[in-house]
């Protein structure tokens, strides 16, 4: 007897592959919106965003990690070159001293502020021009059921160590 493999069905298939170009697309613009306006990577962009957002400006380097689900040593990386640039400081967390503590700078709420015209500009015109307000609900939706659903099963760097820590979690917004 011959088990078929899975398969996809054809509007799976479609989506699946409209999504990954999207992405690409997407990811390339904003990446290179980035760089020029302000000299950053795309995680870079995110972990200043990230806190920016967070109380006191500040975040543990692991919650950071989980949060934009990048190993915990590629964003120690990151961090470091900020930290060189003067837009974040690293310091070790004062109730655990294995932890340490991100927290941007004036410098790094400066360089958010040059970078988020452009980078809403990209985000508007590339992803959402084409959609009706109806449609980007529908999205949002979509990908928050898809994102919650690949989470429940997240990678190492994707995984939370406390449940207090779900409620830190901050968004991107424009300032």
């Amino acid at each position: 007897m011959s088990t078929r493999p899975p398969q996809l069905s054809p509007t799976e298939l479609a989506a699946y592959f409209a999504f990954t170009e999207v992405s690409s697309l997407l990811r390339h613009a904003v990446e290179k919106q980035l760089r020029e306006a302000g000299k950053l990577s795309y995680v870079q962009f995110q972990l200043l965003a990230r806190l920016r957002d967070a109380p006191g400006g500040s975040q543990r380097m692991t919650d950071l990690a989980d949060d934009l689900v990048y190993s915990r040593s590629g964003l120690t990386y990151q961090a470091q070159l900020l930290e060189q640039r003067r837009l974040l400081t690293r310091a070790p967390s004062p109730e655990d001293e294995r932890s340490t503590i991100a927290a941007i700078t004036d410098e790094g709420r400066e360089v958010l502020a040059k970078v988020f015209p452009g980078h809403i500009e990209v985000v508007s015109s590339l992803l959402f021009e084409s959609l009706a307000e109806q449609d980007v609900e529908v999205l949002a939706r979509v990908m928050t059921q898809v994102s919650g659903h690949l989470r429940a099963n997240p990678p190492r760097s994707a995984t939370r160590k406390r449940s207090s820590d779900s409620a830190r979690r901050v968004s991107t917004r424009e300032p």
